[in-house]
């Protein structure tokens, strides 16, 4: 769902008429697009509101505006998600505890798209070990991940943090790069629903506004699979660029 930029300019009642019909036409058509999957929808909006909020007005005015939208806009909508979400059968459960599957030293296999967006299929693999530690009763985690391709000369070592939210029935993920020392913001936000946990946010890719997806499946008590995606079209296409297999390492 985008935004359009505001512009001053001045305006007459008819244009005043134009955007009241607009404005009511626009209540109804989100009303009428909200289904069981409208939480991942109002998650994508408020990551896209979060990055509005962040960016350097400059005395803009047109950018302030769309800020102050963005700031009225986003709540109501999340409530309305949550509505929604309840009335078609998707409960809220207590997730605390789902990712404690991930606990413990796992053995690690990384493929990677070199140049993802680009068509490219180019990809590389490294392997290493990751580490996951509870914290706060398991309402958060620390997963720390190192993996490196000697022919490649690649060496990545980063760190998850997950946070669990008891309200939102959500999990932020944050993922930080030891090259860059700070983590990613936003974080991908979402939930598990019958053993699948998919999570998501709005960031900048090569100068584009993208999606970013993560999905956690085939999970077992011994193994797991991680898949993190981008899409460039508002989610209508995937393109998955790093694929993780885990295996669990014997005590």
């Amino acid at each position: 769902m985008g935004m359009t930029r505001w512009t001053e300019k001045p305006r007459g009642s008819g244009t005043r008429m134009r955007e009241h019909r607009e404005s009511k036409a626009g209540n109804r058509f989100l009303k009428k697009r909200m289904t069981s999957d409208t939480v991942v929808a109002a998650v994508k909006l408020q990551s896209y509101m979060n990055k509005n909020r962040k960016m350097t007005v400059g005395g803009s005015i047109s950018v302030c505006a769309v800020t102050v939208g963005a700031l009225l806009f986003s709540q109501p909508v999340l409530m309305w998600a949550q509505k929604e979400a309840s009335q078609n059968g998707a409960s809220l459960r207590d997730g605390q505890q789902d990712f404690d599957f991930a606990l413990g030293n796992w053995k690690f296999h990384l493929k990677r798209l070199e140049h993802p967006l680009t068509g490219s299929n180019t990809w590389v693999e490294l392997d290493g070990h990751s580490s996951c530690r509870k914290i706060w009763d398991g309402r958060a985690n620390i997963d720390e991940v190192e993996v490196n391709n000697p022919e490649k000369h690649l060496h990545i070592q980063g760190m998850t943090l997950r946070l669990y939210n008891p309200e939102s029935h959500q999990w932020s993920l944050y993922w930080a790069n030891a090259a860059k020392g700070a983590l990613g913001l936003p974080p991908v936000i979402g939930q598990f629903k019958n053993g699948r946990g998919e999570f998501y946010d709005q960031e900048d890719f090569n100068g584009r506004a993208i999606f970013v997806r993560y999905v956690w499946s085939d999970i077992t008590p011994t193994s797991a699979h991680f898949e993190q995606s981008f899409s460039d079209d508002g989610g209508k296409t995937w393109e998955t660029n790093w694929i993780t297999d885990q295996t669990r390492v014997k005590p």
